[in-house]
């Protein structure tokens, strides 16, 4: 099945004008200021799209290889909304509530102030965990594996009480991927693949790579697109490009998969969760997923809930802060930011959607990113 037709770009609702345009923005980071090793491209809107556009290189070496038309991404946080929507899926069918305290499902959780945290709290990173674990990289020194950092969040005592303040939490989607696998009776990688990517068509995606992934001759491994890692991993076997990392599955950061894998699943959202015949996710589940999750939590700063508003695993539209999807989208846009170099925003009032998965970690300002979205929305017609 899929939920995408590629066609020419006027098909698609883009001025070919305006669209070659934008390209040349993505093009130039990587083929004249070397800003990026590799980039891809994938727009859509209605369901039609001009198909994935690939710049770069497959490898970080100047002496690599163009970057193959089949190359799978590390999308890193870009993971973060699609966990959610597994959770959310047990939401919809009765398996969890938002206000079910965490501590109900993983007792060792509600120690040290965690006792009142809620689901809630973790799909809207008001949970007070930290974003990483104060010894995240002697956990990744020796290979743990995602149960040792649960059991490390569990064990930690939260910044803030839960619900009283808005801070980025990796750790918060690691629980809540924990609360998936007890719920389902599979790991969470198993049950995203079974209830998304199967039936979606998604067969490059996987969380975490397979072991079959680096067999054979031509392994599937080979495809997937080397990332210029920054400085504190250089030299290490556990960076972004170790085959640690790419197995691990971190619920928080571990997505591997294609530009029109990954654009099935934006249609899916922008289709409010049918997918052909089959209602994948109910449309009450994804309108409360994207709208402002935070405008009803009186304890969070009136700051955050008006200005930095986040949805259930989605960040919305941050219009006045540096990582803004862009200056031409709509008020309801939202998506996910990745620390390996990607975005991806979905504007249902254009019924659009846009991503880029780079190979270069993300520029804090997120300015290019900006660039390139303000080009790309301009050329929806």
């Amino acid at each position: 099945m899929s939920l995408l037709t590629i066609a020419a770009p006027e098909k698609c609702g883009l001025d070919p004008e305006r669209w070659n345009r934008a390209l040349s923005v993505i093009r130039n980071w990587a083929e004249r200021d070397d800003r990026v090793p590799g980039v891809a491209v994938l727009v859509g809107r209605r369901g039609v799209t001009p198909g994935p556009q690939f710049f770069g290189r497959q490898k970080v070496g100047a002496g690599s290889s163009g970057l193959g038309h089949d190359a799978i991404f590390l999308v890193a946080s870009i993971t973060k909304p699609i966990v959610a929507m597994g959770a959310m899926l047990l939401i919809e069918r009765g398996q969890l509530t938002l206000n079910d305290r965490v501590s109900d499902f993983l007792p060792e959780f509600g120690k040290k102030g965690k006792y009142g945290t809620t689901v809630r709290n973790l799909l809207t990173h008001t949970s007070g965990l930290p974003d990483m674990l104060p010894n995240n990289v002697e956990l990744r020194q020796v290979k743990s594996p995602l149960s040792a950092f649960v059991t490390e969040t569990c064990a930690i005592t939260p910044d803030f009480p839960p619900g009283r303040a808005v801070q980025y939490q990796s750790m918060g989607i690691a629980v809540l991927a924990a609360i998936v696998e007890q719920l389902s009776g599979r790991t969470c990688a198993e049950f995203l693949r079974r209830e998304f990517f199967q039936p979606l068509g998604m067969n490059d995606t996987r969380l975490g790579a397979p072991d079959e992934w680096f067999e054979g001759s031509c392994p599937t491994v080979d495809r997937i697109a080397e990332i210029r890692v920054p400085d504190d991993q250089l030299g290490t076997d556990w960076n972004w490009n170790s085959r640690y990392w790419r197995q691990l599955g971190a619920p928080w950061g571990g997505l591997l998969t294609t530009p029109l894998d990954l654009g099935q699943f934006a249609q899916l959202m922008l289709n409010r969760g049918r997918a052909d015949k089959r209602q994948l996710l109910s449309r009450a589940t994804v309108d409360a997923a994207t709208r402002n999750q935070l405008a009803v939590m009186k304890d969070v700063p009136e700051e955050d809930r008006r200005f930095r508003p986040w949805g259930l695993g989605w960040r919305l539209q941050w219009s006045s802060h540096a990582n803004t999807y862009g200056d031409l989208v709509s008020a309801e846009t939202y998506g996910h930011w990745g620390a390996t170099g990607t975005v991806l925003w979905i504007d249902p009032v254009q019924e659009s959607f846009v991503l880029i998965l780079t190979t270069q970690p993300l520029d804090p300002a997120g300015a290019p990113f900006q660039c390139a979205s303000n080009a790309i929305a301009a050329a929806f017609d």
